[in-house]
């Protein structure tokens, strides 16, 4: 697979990486019930298909998608193993499905040397502030990041879904290394001012969820969804079923479905590729819970047309509201 240099942090990594959210299994913000095996047969195969790395957080099953990661790392070779991303800001208290927000340096310090229990690990890849809340705190966590990477607890420090405002008022302290914001067809915010903030700053950017969530996968058809569980977060959080909406997604999964049918190819393929070929993206972490999900890594190397292009524009052309609807 492709490899990119990540920004500053000067990490080599593949343009796609794992993200472990769903091998977390069922909590408050769960996929539904997750088979470890199945998860660990998953981040098997995508490293057998060029990924590097992995992205994710001790919220991902409160704790349970770390500790799914650990074991898979104990038990393969040294030489075999992929970098590691996690994040802090996002505890939980004993007892409880959900998480809160929390950016005070000790709960910082405490996340951090469980988040290394449980990936069994001793230092840490790429550690980010997973969201920017409370806002008033983000200063002084990141102070607690830089100190983490000065006593080389972690590697590189970086964020995720900051604003430029925040990150400039971070960037005083030490250099912010790398964003993971959400992009995808269905959420472009970050090209109008992040992405050329982070473009100038040699700020490397994964994006996060770059088939909307699953929705461009391809195979979220209205049977697909209806029998989504009860408890995947989609069918009780936000408006990400919501009419009129959902019409309209489905629609442009049409648009990419006639895409992809001219390579041979999926509609999640065309969807990852699309936040690809965006020149201030360097890599896309993609959302795998089982083996045959590692089918879209072959995005890396889609290409468009300027036609195939034109149809996608043409289509927000027509429906401009859906540039921002997750």
């Amino acid at each position: 697979m492709k490899r990119v240099v990540l920004g500053r942090s000067n990490l080599e990594i593949s343009v796609i990486g794992l993200g472990a959210w769903a091998i977390g299994g069922s909590w408050e913000y769960g996929w539904g019930e997750q088979d470890d095996k199945e998860s660990a047969a998953t981040i098997r195969r995508a490293l057998d298909r060029g990924v590097n790395w992995i992205d994710t957080a001790p919220a991902y099953g409160l704790g349970h998608s770390e500790s799914v990661i650990g074991k898979f790392l104990k038990e393969i070779p040294a030489a075999d193993k992929p970098l590691v991303f996690t994040k802090c800001g996002l505890p939980w208290k004993e007892g409880a499905r959900g998480v809160y927000n929390d950016l005070s340096p000790s709960s910082i310090q405490k996340e951090i040397d469980m988040s290394l229990r449980r990936l069994k690990i001793d230092v840490i890849d790429l550690y980010q502030i997973h969201w920017p809340r409370p806002d008033e705190d983000i200063v002084a966590a990141w102070e607690t990041m830089a100190n983490l990477k000065r006593v080389e607890k972690v590697r590189h420090i970086g964020v995720s879904n900051f604003s430029t405002a925040q990150l400039e008022r971070i960037e005083a302290i030490a250099p912010v290394e790398t964003l993971q914001p959400n992009y995808s067809l269905l959420s472009r915010g970050i090209e109008a001012n992040i992405l050329p903030y982070c473009k100038k700053r040699n700020i490397g950017v994964i994006s996060y969820s770059p088939m909307a969530s699953g929705m461009l996968s391809g195979r979220m058809t209205r049977d697909r969804i209806a029998a989504l569980p009860a408890d995947d977060w989609r069918k009780t959080k936000g408006d990400f079923l919501s009419e009129p909406h959902l019409t309209k997604k489905l629609a442009l999964v049409d648009v990419l479905t006639d895409i992809a049918n001219q390579y041979g190819r999926k509609a999640g393929e065309v969807a990852v590729a699309w936040v690809l070929r965006n020149p201030s993206i360097s890599a896309a972490i993609v959302g795998m819970r089982r083996p045959e999900q590692t089918e879209v890594i072959a995005a890396e190397n889609l290409e468009f047309s300027k036609d195939d292009l034109d149809k996608i524009e043409r289509f927000f052309a027509d429906n401009p509201e859906m540039k921002q609807t997750l």
